[in-house]
């Protein structure tokens, strides 16, 4: 059984301990539910250092599950962090993901630490996307993509270790430019809108473009 308490809760009280975080208020996009798709979303502004979003939504009668976290880090030259738990007909899948958004800094010892962990759980099935994807070039090698029914602890287990590392890690990672750092950031947001994908192009169809564009810009990655 997956712990009680979400992989996105746990990342913005880890958050909150070394940093000042202030909920947005998202007003009707906050909660979004049409033909059964429920989409709630919590958004914040972290004082120095970019842009939290956790994502939850529900369909099917609670059959399927998905949150998304991400941590945009403006202030500081680290990687865009994503992390996608999807629950569906007993399966789940856990992502974590680095993507290059840098402006010089390599990140060389949070991808060690990531491969140490993806390396740990080699006996869970890869999850793979078949294709070539428009963030191949800048996906980072050692993100962790993983899959399976009744290990909802070992992926939980995974996520948590992965952010914790992550986080500990930001008080080190070079200062940067924040404007520098959020054209990079949006410059990602603008490709993901653009290219679309299974989740994008649900909220599209449910509730209109518009709100696709403000939900993916503004409220999960803070760049409009």
């Amino acid at each position: 059984m997956r712990t009680a308490k979400s992989t996105g809760d746990w990342i913005r009280e880890q958050l909150s301990r070394t940093y000042s975080l202030n909920q947005l208020d998202l007003g009707a996009d906050a909660r979004l539910a049409k033909k059964g798709f429920t989409f709630e979303t919590e958004s914040y502004e972290i004082a120095e250092l970019g842009h939290l979003c956790i994502m939850r939504m529900k369909a099917m009668l609670g059959l399927m599950r998905m949150e998304t976290v991400i941590l945009s880090v403006t202030h500081r030259d680290a990687p865009l962090i994503n992390l996608d738990y999807v629950k569906a007909a007993g399966k789940e899948t856990q992502l974590v993901e680095l993507y290059n958004t840098q402006i010089a800094s390599e990140a060389e010892e949070l991808q060690e630490a990531f491969r140490k962990i993806r390396d740990r759980d080699a006996d869970l099935t890869d999850y793979t996307s078949p294709g070539k994807h428009w963030y191949d070039d800048i996906l980072y090698p050692c993100s962790y993509h993983k899959t399976g029914k009744g290990v909802s602890d070992r992926l939980a287990g995974a996520a948590r270790d992965c952010a914790g590392t992550y986080i500990s890690l930001l008080a080190s990672a070079p200062a940067c430019d924040p404007a520098a750092k959020q054209d990079k950031i949006h410059s990602f947001a603008e490709s993901l809108l653009k290219s679309g994908g299974p989740a994008v192009d649900q909220v599209a169809k449910l509730f209109g473009r518009d709100t696709a564009e403000r939900l993916i810009l503004r409220h999960m990655y803070g760049v409009r």
